[in-house]
Order: C-alpha cells, then sequence, then structure tokens
C-alpha cells in the first residue's frame, strides 16, 4: 500500500516520532469530533478539525469548506510537530472521508510521508488496541512548503474540461445528489455536465477497511483511458477519498476540484446535468 497503513502498522509507531492526527469529524455537529477526541484518541495523536484547521471561511463563492490559506496551515501543521521530514498518519471514524481531506493538504504542501489508517477508529477501539485521554504538546517544527499546483484544479480549469474529450469529471456524491433528485445543502441540485459518478464510499469494504489496490484499480478501470481526471464532491471533502483511492489503485493523473459542486453551483449561469 502506497498511501493506506494498517492499524497493526500504526500500533507500532505510537511513541515513536511519527506524528498522528485524528480528524473525527461530523457534519451537521462540528463539536462532535473535538469532544470525542478528548474523550479518548489513539495515544500521541493530535486533532486536526475539518472546519477550524482544514478549511477557511465560507464566502458567496469558493465552495462550503474552501481550503485555508496555505501558508497558515503549515504553521499549523508545524505546531502539531511536522515538516517535510516527518512521518504522518491520519485516521477518523468515517470512512476515510476526512483523514483524506488531511492527506490531500499535506501532499498539496510537499509532504510525502503521509499515510491514511485503512480502517475507521471504532475498529482500533473495538480491537481493544491502546487508546489515551492526554493532549500531546508536540514539539513545534518549521513546515517550509514546496507546493504542487497541479493537484488542484480550480472553476476555469473545469470549464475548460467540459469540452476536452481527454478529461473526466467524477463526482463522489450520493447518486441522488448527484442526479439531482435533492440537495438539501447547495443551491442548485444536479451535477458539472459530462461528469460520471464515483460515489466516495464505495472505495471501502462491508467492514469499512479500504479496499485493497486491485480491487480500487477495477473499481476505476474505465478511467484509465482519460489523460486526466478531476475529483470533486460536494465541498472537496469527500473528493480528496477518490483521489487517494486512485492515486492507491496506481493512477497518476488525478487532480481535487477543491471548491467542487458547492462552488459550481454558487453560479447560477454555469451549466447543470441531471440524471
Amino acid at each position: 500500500m502506497k498511501h493506506l497503513i494498517t492499524a497493526d502498522e500504526l500500533e507500532q509507531k505510537i511513541g515513536t516520532e511519527t506524528v498522528i492526527a485524528d480528524c473525527r469529524f461530523t457534519l451537521g455537529d462540528p463539536e462532535q469530533g473535538r469532544r470525542e477526541y478528548e474523550k479518548r484518541h489513539i495515544p500521541g495523536a493530535v486533532h486536526a478539525d475539518l472546519e477550524e484547521d482544514l478549511s477557511d471561511i465560507t464566502e458567496e463563492h469558493g465552495g462550503r469548506h474552501p481550503l485555508p490559506d496555505m501558508d497558515r496551515f503549515a504553521q499549523k501543521a508545524g505546531e502539531w510537530g511536522i515538516d517535510l521530514t516527518t512521518e504522518v498518519v491520519v485516521y477518523d471514524d468515517q470512512n476515510g472521508a476526512m483523514a483524506a481531506r488531511l492527506w490531500w493538504m499535506l501532499r498539496y504542501l510537499g509532504h510525502e510521508h503521509v499515510y491514511v489508517l485503512n480502517s475507521p477508529y471504532s475498529s482500533w477501539v473495538n480491537e481493544d488496541r491502546p487508546v489515551d485521554t492526554k493532549v500531546p504538546e508536540p514539539e513545534k517544527k518549521i513546515f517550509t512548503t514546496d507546493l504542487k499546483p497541479n493537484m488542484l484544479v480550480h472553476i476555469e480549469e473545469v470549464k475548460v474540461a467540459l469540452h476536452d474529450d481527454k478529461t473526466k469529471l467524477i463526482d463522489a456524491r450520493d447518486y441522488e445528489r448527484y442526479s439531482g433528485q435533492k440537495d438539501e445543502v447547495d443551491p442548485q441540485a444536479g451535477h458539472i455536465p459530462g461528469a460520471d459518478h464515483y460515489f466516495w464510499g464505495d472505495v471501502v469494504s462491508r467492514d469499512a477497511a479500504w479496499k485493497t489496490p486491485d480491487q480500487l484499480k477495477e473499481h476505476f478501470q474505465d478511467l484509465d483511458k482519460y489523460d486526466q481526471v478531476i475529483s470533486y464532491c460536494g465541498s472537496g471533502v469527500t473528493a480528496a477519498v477518490n483521489v487517494l483511492a486512485m492515486e492507491e489503485a496506481g493512477f497518476d493523473h488525478v487532480r481535487l476540484y477543491a471548491g467542487s459542486w458547492s462552488d459550481w453551483a454558487s453560479y447560477p449561469d454555469l451549466p447543470i446535468e441531471k440524471s
């Protein structure tokens, strides 16, 4: 596995220089993740909050979870004890939805040693693995960024991609939102024209562990013919799951549209499809 790590492997890293980050977060109850973290977490883990640490303030355009200022985020990563040489393992209890966001952001800043736990925190607890209530005080580091701009796509590039036969957009949302049957959080329902549906939850197995690289390669096999794949969701969170899963399957031409549908739908003049 290139970007995933097993519970056995992570347990061996507790107490070492590896930084562990707890990304648990519940949409609709923004404080729940922090409450659960304070109750107990994997020993030594810092807490990374989706809205406080991994997103910026929501404005008219840009999506519901816009990326934060990257210099500010790099400073926060340094406060967690992370620099470009630090091994980092991230986890959540949402099948990787939140952890993949942090994984992607660190990779975007040039970090090459970040991994996602391939099973949820609840499995860790059910397996009687060690947990703790102590909030760590990491030694601060200087995170010098090496930005990878090709990982990110902005709305103007998405507009161009609509007319490019060698680029495929994929939508990570559930089918009801993708098809336009309903959308309770964004101003319009539907999807970006030409986008195919790849629900982010399909990359995990019934036991909530990530599928194997071979299974993921089969899942995404129809995308191999494209020069570029652009992943989006509602607000740039679960789309990162598909980015990680495709890279795990061996794809190297996947980019994230961080603004995602909530950005696209904020422009009433842009085309949409329903199906």
